[in-house]
């Protein structure tokens, strides 16, 4: 199955409570951090509801 590395490119100083907690529930805490997911269903979800805030590479 794919990963997905999830980059951290944009604070969270501004955004609503749940987008917030959409990006701590990806492992995400400072600016920059990266983290790897599965590519599974909840995590594109998520990912597709913090878009403007994280960039977004799929490793082989």
């Amino acid at each position: 199955m794919a990963k997905l590395r999830i980059t951290l490119v944009k604070s969270t100083i501004g955004q609503k409570p749940e987008k917030k907690a959409t990006v701590r529930s990806l492992g995400l805490k400072k600016l920059n951090s990266v983290v790897e997911h599965e590519a599974n269903d909840s995590i594109k979800g998520m990912v597709a509801s913090v878009s403007h805030l994280v960039k977004v590479e799929e490793i082989g």
